[in-house]
């Protein structure tokens, strides 16, 4: 069972030095995730702004991963972390630098996106009209169920053979896939630093919690799933940073 296998960790890894710069390799690539994402976030509200918001979401992960992937693992996201972290596969220790590293490159990358555009509006993801927040959270729980199941089949599994060469093309396709399936009801975040950077920037934060306790639960779920019933107790192994 997960729950046997998770790790805390030590505060002495903060100090370590390839989980500072695993840290600082989760930091740049968010940073080139959320850039090149959020450039296309205002058309976002039209079919065709959505379709483009979409394709640059998933070539912007896919390279955000694959550049991180030897370092890190290539999280890039704070709830594939958390799922990592359920499943036993990153202490709990190292999650907290990840975590701090996600935040950070998301609200500098929004930072400076303002400034090279000369005060584009970067708006913090919102509700549609009609959608509640419990129907957001939902929504978001489904959408990063699929997208964390995903890295566990192509980048988590111990016998995931020579298919963990598209792990990151099969990552950034699952949230192309999402956005065009659910950004027009929240945004499709699936992310909670891509939610956090913008908030802060914006300083807008209604509805925020949505976009932690959707992905955080969903995560959650998907690592719990995946470890149970296609790793399980006998075939699990622990697994090296650059490995997930």
């Amino acid at each position: 069972m997960p729950i046997t296998s998770i790790a805390v960790g030590s505060p002495g890894e903060f100090g370590q030095a390839d989980a500072l710069k695993a840290a600082l390799a989760e930091f740049i690539s968010m940073l080139i995730f959320v850039f090149a994402g959020k450039l296309t976030d205002n058309g976002a509200t039209t079919p065709a702004g959505l379709v483009a918001a979409a394709i640059a979401h998933a070539f912007a992960l896919f390279v955000a991963v694959s550049v991180g992937a030897n370092i890190s693992g290539g999280h890039v996201n704070p709830a594939v972390t958390f799922g990592a972290f359920v499943g036993g596969h990153i202490s709990l220790f190292r999650s907290i630098l990840y975590w701090i590293a996600q935040l950070l490159g998301s609200v500098v990358a929004c930072l400076l996106l303002k400034v090279s555009t000369g005060g584009l509006e970067t708006s913090a993801f919102a509700l549609s009209s009609g959608v509640g927040a419990w129907n957001a959270v939902v929504f978001e729980i489904v959408m990063t169920f699929g997208l964390v199941y995903t890295v566990y089949a192509t980048a988590v599994d111990p016998k995931k053979g020579n298919i963990g060469i598209i792990a990151p093309i099969a990552i950034g396709f699952i949230v192309g896939a999402n956005i065009l399936a659910g950004g027009a009801f929240d945004g499709a975040s699936m992310n909670p630093a891509v939610s956090f950077g913008p908030a802060v920037v914006s300083w807008s934060w209604d509805n925020h919690w949505v976009y932690w306790l959707g992905p955080f639960v969903g995560a959650g779920i998907a690592a719990i799933v995946y470890e149970v019933f296609f790793i399980g107790s006998n075939t699990h192994e622990q697994l090296p940073t650059t490995d997930y």
